[in-house]
């Protein structure tokens, strides 16, 4: 597992770079704020229900979650499911936030 700031992640985006960014929070903090990324509940990860990244396994996988926590819980799950490149989003939604609030 890598790790990325939230500045380096917006640098991405902004420059139009096509990413798969999995937000691993639940369905109610996904609808208060996100990040234009594909939902994937943490508990979701964690009973291997992973119908929806099928075929992403060598692709990389950009996680985030508010805090970083619970991403880097999905990023030590999905390794061992065998998903080969993934990256851990540091601070998540609330650096981001923070990182938007300062601009």
């Amino acid at each position: 597992m890598k790790n990325i700031t939230v500045q380096e992640l917006k640098a991405r985006i902004d420059s139009g770079e096509k990413l798969n960014i999995i937000d691993v929070r639940e369905p109610d903090e996904y609808k208060e704020f996100n990040i234009n990324g594909k939902l994937v509940p943490l508990g979701q990860i964690m009973s291997m229900q992973l119908d929806e990244l099928d075929g992403m396994q060598n692709e990389e996988l950009i996680i985030h979650c508010r805090a970083g926590r619970r991403s880097v819980q999905a990023c030590m799950m999905l390794e061992t499911a065998g998903f080969t490149n993934l990256v851990n989003v540091e601070g998540g939604t609330l650096a981001w936030q923070d990182m938007m609030a300062k601009q």
